[in-house]
C-alpha cells in the first residue's frame, strides 16, 4: 500500500471526532423528538433538565453525548411517571 492509498483510506473512514459528532447529532435529535412530544401533550419539561441543557454547549463533545443521553433517559422516566393519563380512543 502506498502513502497515497493510506491517505485516501483515512479520508474515507470517519475519525473519532466525526463519529462522536454523529452520535451527538443522534442524541440531540432524540431530545428534540422528546421535546416535540412534550409540546404536543401540553407538558412542561422539568426545570432541572432545561437548566442542564443550557450548559451542555460548554462541554466537550464526548461529555455532551453522555449528558444528552442521560437527559433523554431522565425525560423518558419522567414521562413514565408523570405522563398523560390513559387516552380514550374515539
Amino acid at each position: 500500500m502506498t502513502a497515497d492509498d493510506t491517505r485516501r483510506q483515512k479520508e474515507r473512514s470517519p475519525d473519532a471526532a466525526s463519529a462522536q459528532e454523529g452520535e451527538l447529532a443522534e442524541v440531540c435529535a432524540r431530545f428534540a423528538d422528546l421535546c416535540q412530544y412534550f409540546s404536543q401533550q401540553n407538558m412542561d419539561l422539568p426545570a432541572h433538565i432545561v437548566d442542564e441543557v443550557r450548559s451542555v454547549s460548554k462541554l466537550a463533545v464526548a461529555d455532551r453525548v453522555a449528558r444528552m443521553k442521560r437527559l433523554n433517559r431522565e425525560l423518558m422516566e419522567y414521562l413514565h411517571v408523570a405522563g398523560p393519563g390513559p387516552q380514550i380512543r374515539q
